[in-house]
């Protein structure tokens, strides 16, 4: 039997990096072993539903580059499907009526368990699990029982998700027994996805949706390989490799149970490696919507080496907008203040003002005026930065000075050396 999984996402938020990493080991793993990878939408409950929210499923999954063989199907058009299954429970004496709802009727005596990939073997006492809802009093079908219809009529074969709906599965397993079916279903549940402080991932302590992660600039392969070493790593100590590589090596059975650290550090490392990985066209597509137009090859090179996150660019370029800039207060007041610092720019000013303007050029200039004062380059170099641009640390400075040109950039020394006084 060909291997088929589901991802079954519920549209009441934004893709959670927890749901996106569920996703991506489901299509990991129909892809290993050349299954089919199955996407539902858990659209029943219709005071939770957001349907806006599926388009942002779906694009969120699309970016990442995880492709559905089949669906999306939606809970919700198979309503009459649901009734009937409870209909045939009700007839047969498993479910009984309660206050407009249906509910489930939990045999008293033995166990349910199942043989998990990754925890290994789970077992429930029947007697511990409640006689529980499976339809609502304006007769649309609870999860557990949607599912559980939905994982047999469509042949699913593995369901892979995360370890808190470990206490479901009894239920649907009785579900699917008192329906007539004794499903051969192979489960494994992820582990958790936990912040920092070993707390569950979750919107109330950070970010967590795909989508805010792609507007600060990670690149979908940087995410996808991070998300894939969260729980999961074939024991060679090697987390950066391309997606086709995780693929081979990739086996449910080497998934680690224990909670794993959804660590932003990390993924921003992963990302700036991937961003250096870029060649110069694919660095300056994949940055667009933050990077200014007309750097040459050199200079965007420059930035490529210095960006972990494509928002980094805010802060590298932010200098080459506007006549102006404002200055870091704390710069200002450790630079400005020497005593060389005036006599710096107006050296600087009349040197740039005939000097050739290529980055060479510049920084010959500029050394010549610092030499004259005694100063290093480093010490000579720090009121025009600040001047120019508006901080002590950034992009290389007579590169940059290149791309802001004579005009704006002498318009700005005179306005730090006016500012400055004296």
């Amino acid at each position: 039997m060909t291997p088929r999984a589901r991802f079954a996402p519920s549209p009441t938020g934004y893709l959670h990096v927890g749901s996106a990493r569920t996703a991506l080991f489901n299509w990991i793993f129909t892809r290993a072993v050349g299954g089919t990878f199955v996407l539902r939408i858990e659209d029943t409950d219709r005071t939770r539903n957001q349907p806006e929210l599926i388009d942002n499923i779906l694009d969120s999954l699309q970016w990442l580059g995880i492709e559905w063989d089949e669906g999306p199907h939606f809970q919700s058009q198979r309503a009459d499907r649901h009734r009937d299954a409870v209909e045939q429970l009700l007839d047969a004496g498993w479910a009984c009526r309660d206050d407009g709802a249906v509910r489930f009727r939990t045999p008293d005596e033995g166990t349910t368990g199942w043989d998990d990939v990754i925890r290994g073997r789970v077992d429930f006492d029947n007697v511990e699990i409640e006689d529980f809802v499976i339809q609502r009093s304006d007769g649309s079908a609870v999860f557990l029982l949607a599912n559980a219809v939905d994982d047999l009529d469509m042949g699913i074969t593995h369901v892979v998700r995360g370890e808190d709906l470990v206490n479901t599965v009894p239920k649907q397993l009785l579900l699917m027994r008192a329906l007539g079916v004794e499903a051969d279903l192979t489960y494994a549940h992820l582990p958790l996805l936990v912040d920092e402080q070993r707390r569950k991932l979750s919107k109330r302590f950070g970010d967590v949706a795909v989508e805010s992660y792609r507007h600060r600039g990670i690149i979908a392969p940087a995410m996808t390989n991070y998300l894939a070493t969260l729980g999961w790593g074939p024991g060679d100590d090697i987390e950066i490799r391309p997606m086709r590589e995780i693929i081979e090596l990739f086996d449910l059975a080497d998934v680690r149970p224990s909670s794993a650290f959804f660590d932003v550090k990390k993924l921003t490392h992963f990302n700036a490696e991937y961003l250096r990985a870029l060649s110069a066209d694919e660095f300056v597509a994949a940055a667009r919507a933050w990077f200014l137009e007309g750097y040459d090859a050199a200079f965007v090179e420059t930035l490529q080496q210095r960006t972990h996150q494509l928002s980094d660019l805010l802060d590298l370029v932010r200098w080459g907008y506007g006549d102006e800039t404002g200055y870091d207060h704390a710069s200002w007041t450790k630079v400005m203040t020497t005593d060389t610092a005036g006599p710096m720019l107006d050296g600087t000013i009349e040197a740039f003002e005939g000097a050739e303007w290529t980055s060479d050029a510049l920084h010959g200039a500029l050394a010549a005026v610092g030499e004259r004062l005694g100063l290093k380059l480093g010490k000579a170099q720090a009121p025009v930065r600040l001047a120019a641009m508006g901080h002590s640390v950034g992009p290389p400075l007579f590169e940059s000075l290149e791309v802001l040109g004579r005009e704006r950039t002498l318009a700005r020394l005179r306005a730090a050396r006016a500012r400055l006084g004296g």
